[in-house]
């Protein structure tokens, strides 16, 4: 079974392009999707907790995304550190989840599954991968997708983005690119041209 890895900056259009593969056949694992449920585990929750305190407990008693979201985003030190033992604890309990979901899957019938996942490279989840799809929009497109579609600031959009590996080095691990800086009908063609590419080799 051939496995992709979906990477890209933020706001690139990558669930643009899990969509499109998704249509021809291929079984997408979302990373963020799958870090959120882990998050819900009380066992992530109680370390957390005696990590950072209450502080970052919502109302319901359940782990706050927006607080943490204040410590672990940006690049001061605090901020490297406190990521870096939130990536440490979630990273293995995610990859073992997708891993547990791959098995479950019928061999026969799947051609493809994407691991769609912001810290792809960084979290070394690429050397399961036989190929690795960089989607490549310019930073003024995604800056304007991520205010319109996420609420963020300009100030907010460069604080995340600071805590990802920078975009020239992602796209140098990639071994295919996918542009999404046109009309949707033109990113599926570049989908097509990808998908024919990797499922000859």
């Amino acid at each position: 079974m051939l496995t992709i890895g979906l990477i890209g900056g933020i706001a690139s259009g990558k669930s643009a392009v899990a969509a499109a593969l998704a249509k021809r056949g291929a079984v997408i694992f979302d990373a963020d999707r799958i870090g959120h449920a882990v998050l819900q585990r009380s066992a992530v929750r109680d370390e957390l907790v005696a990590l950072w305190g209450a502080g970052i407990l919502d109302g319901a008693g359940g782990l706050s995304r927006p607080a943490i979201a204040k410590l672990v985003f940006g690049d001061t030190p605090a901020a490297k550190a406190n990521r870096q033992h939130l990536e440490e604890l979630l990273h293995p309990l995610i990859r073992a989840q997708i891993e547990a979901e791959i098995r479950q899957l019928p061999d026969t019938d799947v051609p493809a599954v994407v691991i769609d996942a912001p810290l792809l490279l960084e979290s070394g989840w690429n050397e399961v991968c036989q190929a690795v799809a960089f989607v490549d929009a310019p930073r003024e497109q995604r800056l304007a997708r991520a205010e319109q579609n996420r609420g963020w600031s300009a100030e907010e959009f460069a604080r995340r983005e600071a805590s990802q590996m920078p975009i020239e080095q992602k796209k140098g691990w990639s071994t295919h690119i996918i542009r999404n800086d046109g009309s949707l009908s033109e990113l599926d063609a570049e989908v097509d041209r990808f998908w024919t590419a990797v499922r000859r080799r």
